[in-house]
């Protein structure tokens, strides 16, 4: 049976490590200790060295005694910022940041569910098919872990990650691409008061570009920001490079590369109309996923919400997370809702009871695994 005290105290414990992107080590070295002390051998693999990291992902992997489908557990270890010296308030009912840092419960939280799962199927002696564990480095920047997994020692056919928000039974089955975009404009500097006839305005071609570009919501599964913009030195200089940081996303392939197109289009057309130049970079930083709601981990999600007493809600999200990449690579997978809340703020917090009941539901989708 899912253990409240134990499940608060070990949350606390974990969030109070350090854990930012690239900065893992501390945490892979506890949870490494811990997943030793339950009997399993942990494997860490190089994915800390690809990205430049101090830590890699860690891997575990538990043979099961049923003849079911293997899954993957997964959660990721690091946070954002400001995640440095934080010091999680426990109430009779939330656990909440005290304002200065974020709490860390993405992802933490997922964390603990799944240590909390493993503990309570060997207490209750629940037979399980093979279970692979693996806990990501740099989901935050990127999704580096789970790009640079060593998906050799991957053999599972379905995913559960744990690291979505929302209420309990909340269950990201669709996700869109997302492109990261950077845009270097090229004017030409000038006196701004003595002879700017003389210059072109990078400044002015980004405005151009920009007034005429479709942003924000443009469907139901498109969208796209212009972010970051900087340039310029002085205000009797007109400005001759601007820099200028975007992205957009899509769970449609096509629309994602119309939106791209788009924002390309405006930026060059701006530069041609005022004599300047413009490069207009865009990488897809992690492909779409839709997992259709017939599929065979859908009646396991189905089968293991009725069992805890919680309606499963199966939903499209806006965000990216490792799911994205674990289904890039075969693996069927949905991001599951863990329960934390207003995250990566200062105000970030999560209900005891969501914590509880998200290990009740991780617990039960094992059981229900065919």
């Amino acid at each position: 049976m899912v253990n409240r005290e134990r499940m608060v105290k070990e949350f606390v414990e974990l969030v109070r490590i350090d854990s930012l992107s690239l900065k893992e080590r501390e945490m892979a070295d506890r949870l490494t200790r811990k997943l030793e002390e339950m009997g399993y051998t942990v494997y860490e693999d190089e994915a800390g060295n690809k990205a430049a990291g101090n830590a890699g992902n860690l891997i575990c992997s538990i043979k099961g005694e049923k003849n079911v489908s293997p899954i993957l557990l997964m959660a990721h270890m690091d946070t954002v910022v400001p995640g440095i010296g934080k010091n999680p308030v426990v109430g009779d009912k939330l656990i909440k940041s005290d304002g200065t840092t974020i709490l860390g419960g993405d992802d933490v939280a997922g964390i603990e569910c799944i240590l909390e799962a493993l503990r309570v199927l060997k207490e209750d002696g629940i037979k399980h098919g093979d279970i692979q564990v693996v806990f990501t480095i740099a989901e935050e920047v990127g999704l580096l872990g789970a790009k640079y997994l060593d998906y050799d020692k991957i053999h599972a056919k379905y995913g559960f990650v744990m690291d979505d928000g929302g209420k309990i039974g909340h269950v990201a089955n669709r996700a869109p691409s997302q492109d990261k975009i950077d845009i270097t404009v090229k004017g030409k500097a000038a006196h701004a008061g003595v002879e700017p006839q003389k210059g072109i305005s990078a400044i002015q071609i980004a405005a151009d570009a920009i007034s005429g570009m479709k942003l924000g919501r443009i469907d139901p599964e498109t969208t796209a920001n212009i972010g970051i913009i900087s340039g310029g030195q002085a205000t009797n200089i007109i400005c001759d490079t601007v820099e200028i940081k975007a992205e957009s996303r899509s769970r449609d392939e096509n629309k994602l590369r119309t939106q791209t197109d788009h924002m390309r289009e405006c930026f060059e057309r701006a530069a041609k109309k005022f004599g300047g130049s413009v490069v207009f970079k865009a990488e897809q930083m992690y492909p779409s996923f839709h997992v259709v709601e017939t599929d065979e981990i859908c009646d396991i999600l189905r089968k293991a919400a009725d069992e805890v007493g919680i309606k499963l809600e199966l939903e499209a999200t806006g965000g990216g997370s490792d799911t994205n990449i674990i289904n890039s690579k075969g693996i069927r997978a949905v991001d599951i809702s863990v329960g934390m809340d207003k995250v990566h703020s200062v105000e970030e917090q999560i209900a005891i009871e969501d914590l509880v009941k998200a290990a009740q539901f991780l617990v039960a989708i094992i059981k229900n695994v065919q």
